[in-house]
């Protein structure tokens, strides 16, 4: 069984510096550095690297980093063959500021991102028989979100939304479409209206949710663990005890794992906790794609962090 990850491919311009800028302030800062990213493109690469037949689907610009970002997933191992090269516009692209403490922030530029539309649903509609799940993010237009997530739901393909970066009101008619939603703490209580900064509310959150249509809600709450509920059952998961580099790309592994331990046939609660042993990975290294981890370096982490738990 394959997995289809419907979304952004950016190139990430990242910036590193001690603490982050105050609005009007300037920083000098440490380092530069380039690198593919894209929360669809970084869900590519994170399933892909956890041993599972990924495709991507997607546009890039005909010039500014269109063909790198292309063969950057090529070289990942990614199916390429449904990324489409739009000639008006240019690639996305991310500035992202780190700091010392890995915390980031992140203004992106959807270039070619922006002009996805149903042409493109299309060519993903092909892809839907025999896949296990369709993977989704909101760095693409909300239309062809739920045109694709419509299409997933009638194959009977498992629609997994990151609803990142947040939209407050996501449409009503969207939820029900939504097998899995997985906000950060931040994302949910944009969703919700209400603070989310420990399990109580980030479950209260995920009731919410729920009642709003979709069918589990999975609430990640960063270094204070993660929370998923569904009608039958709620549970929290901890976080792995980890000297944190760069937060950038880890809720995109976050989903990769979680996926990628559903395709393989394991029980939610456990495939909750592969997406957290690969959050916590990516969260270990810098930049986005360079930190996604490699199958043998997370079944060594899972092995050696699980057993000790």
């Amino acid at each position: 069984m394959s997995i289809i990850i419907f979304g952004s491919i950016n190139i990430d311009l990242v910036a590193t510096a001690p603490r982050l800028p105050l609005p009007g302030e300037t920083l000098l800062g440490h380092n530069f550095f380039k690198v593919p990213g894209g929360k669809g493109a970084n869900q590519a690469v994170a399933t892909t690297r956890l041993g599972i037949p990924t495709h991507m689907v997607g546009r890039v610009g005909a010039h500014g980093f269109g063909a790198e970002l292309v063969n950057s997933l090529k070289a990942a191992g990614v199916k390429t063959d449904d990324i489409f090269v739009d000639n008006r516009v240019s690639s996305g692209v991310a500035l992202i500021t780190v700091d010392d403490a890995g915390e980031n922030q992140i203004i992106v530029i959807p270039g070619a991102n922006g002009n996805i539309d149903n042409q493109d649903v299309e060519r993903l509609a092909h892809l839907l028989p025999g896949s296990q799940a369709l993977l989704m993010q909101l760095e693409i237009p909300m239309n062809a979100v739920f045109a694709a997530a419509q299409a997933a739901q009638k194959a009977g393909v498992t629609v997994i939304l990151d609803p990142a970066p947040v939209q407050s009101q996501l449409p009503d008619e969207l939820y029900p479409l939504v097998d899995i939603i997985t906000p950060n703490e931040i994302e949910a209580e944009q969703l919700v209206g209400f603070p989310i900064n420990e399990k109580e509310s980030a479950t209260k959150a995920a009731g919410i949710l729920l009642q709003r249509g979709v069918k589990c809600a999975i609430v990640k709450l960063g270094a204070k663990g993660v929370v998923c509920a569904t009608a039958e059952e709620t549970f929290f998961i901890p976080a792995f005890a980890i000297q944190t580099v760069d937060t950038t790309a880890a809720g995109d592994a976050f989903s990769g794992g979680l996926a990628a331990g559903l395709s393989t046939g394991l029980p939610l609660r456990q495939a909750v906790v592969w997406g957290a042993a690969a959050g916590a990975l990516a969260a270990m290294k810098p930049g986005a794609q360079p930190s996604l981890p490699e199958r043998v370096v997370f079944d060594a982490f899972l092995k050696e962090r699980v057993d000790s738990w």
